[in-house]
């Protein structure tokens, strides 16, 4: 199995454009794409680690 890596802006935007084109140019609330953008918002808010 591989590492785990935190969800980034970038991959939302692609998540959320595969989404939207299936659906008619819509997103559904609760979707994985809404608890991706969260998540990704909340990482984007932690400081990160120092090397």
């Amino acid at each position: 199995m591989s590492k785990s890596k935190p969800m980034t802006m970038s991959a939302v935007k692609r998540i959320q454009s595969a989404e939207a084109k299936s659906n008619g140019g819509q997103t559904a609330k609760g979707s994985f794409t809404t608890r991706a953008m969260a998540a990704a918002a909340a990482n984007a808010a932690k400081p990160s680690p120092k090397k």
